[in-house]
Formats: structure tokens, sequence, C-alpha cells
């Protein structure tokens, strides 16, 4: 399994041996807008899954704190999210995420595209009870880094995603709000005109209230030309 360790703003340490990574697919919160983002994204190719919002169950060793991503082909690209992180004794943890998605296998299966390449989780974390007052205000970004130039590819806030309480009633309900446990939230959508299969990814969960930011940064490396 991973081991990940988080630094809380009290400047403690919590180590979570994770056990369980689930990636929510189809996770915002309008359905409406969900239901015609399903008929684009079938338009390319992709399957429609077969409820909304969906959860796809993903190997506990992808849960990576890492600033390196190796990627077999060009069109590769990450996904700004939210993670839920169940510590031990059951307290909830909130950081940033980037879930790292192989675009070519995704036409054959989302759930196979997720298993392909890391959830890539920020070192730091909140208290989920420290900033659950205000989650919907906090704001979600993601860059690209392109040919040596950044570009912001994404940019939002948690209202436009189903809540962390939203899937901690849902994995409660199916017996697995366990510690060790990872949900990533699914993300919110990329401004159109970017290019996404980029050398660099970085994310920022920031809560406006207090000014203050969890980050995440990994290159995005190619793998050697296979033998054989």
């Amino acid at each position: 399994m991973a081991l990940l360790t988080f630094e809380l703003p009290d400047g403690s340490t919590l180590d979570v041996d994770i056990t369980q990574v689930l990636n929510a697919g189809y996770a915002g919160r309008s359905q409406d807008d969900v239901a015609a983002h399903v008929a684009e994204l079938a338009a390319l190719g992709v399957p429609a899954p077969a409820t909304t919002p969906a959860l796809y169950p993903v190997s506990p060793y992808l849960a990576q704190q890492t600033d390196r991503v190796a990627v077999q082909h060009g069109r590769t690209s990450g996904e700004a999210e939210w993670a839920l992180v169940v510590a031990e004794e059951g307290e909830l943890l909130l950081t940033a995420a980037c879930d790292h998605t192989d675009r070519e296998l995704e036409v054959h299966g989302v759930a196979w595209s997720k298993n392909a390449s890391p959830d890539v989780l920020a070192r730091r974390a909140w208290r989920l009870a420290d900033v659950e007052d205000r989650l919907d205000d906090l704001t979600l970004r993601a860059w690209v880094t392109v040919k040596g130039e950044e570009f912001l590819i994404q940019d939002g806030c948690l209202a436009e995603l189903l809540t962390p309480a939203y899937w901690a009633d849902v994995l409660r309900g199916r017996g697995e709000l366990d510690p060790g446990t990872v949900l990533i939230s699914g993300t919110i959508p990329m401004a159109e005109g970017i290019d996404q299969f980029g050398e660099a990814w970085r994310v920022e969960l920031a809560d406006p209230a207090t000014g203050n930011a969890i980050t995440l940064a990994y290159s995005v490396v190619p793998m050697p030309e296979p033998i054989g």
C-alpha cells in the first residue's frame, strides 16, 4: 500500500496508510450539466457511465505524493480535484489532488484510464471540520505547462462539485468510511483552447477567508520506448 504524510496547519503531521482509493466521476453538483458533459464525451468515443455520479476504485499504491509522473505516451493529462482522506480514528482531512488520466485509454474504459497513472496528492492538508462552514467558497485551480509556458486551464470553486459530506455519507452507507480511505472528488471544467497534454501540472486548493492555500506540482515524464 502507500504511506502518505500530511502536514497540518498547526505544524503537526499525520501518517496515513492508504488502503483504498476511490475516484468520483461526473460529480458536478448540477446533474443537468453532468448529463450534457456525458453527451459531449460520448461524441468523442468515451463510454457513458451506467449512473451518475460515478465512483471508480483505484489501486491504493496509485495515491502518491510525488513531483514526477511517468507516462507511456503524449496524450495524458491531469485534473484539478480535492481529496478526502480518512485518517486514524476516522478524522477527515481535505487536501488538493490531481488525477492524472490516460486519455487514449479513457475511450476504452474510464475505470481503466484511472488506473494507468497516479492520483497525486499534496503534502499539506486541512482538517475538514476547520473549513467545512465555508467549503463552497474554497477555490480550485490548475495550471498546465506546454512548451515551457504555463497556462491556467481550470478555475472554479468547490460549490461546483458534490461535497465531502455527500461522499462521506456514500462511503458510510457502503461501510467503507475507514481509516486509509481516499476519495478523489471529480473535477471542474477545463478552459477551451488550451492544450491539456503538457509537460507539467500544478494544482491549488485555496481558502479566500484566510489566504491559505494547499498546492502540488509535478512534471510529466515520458517513459523510454519499449524493446520488443
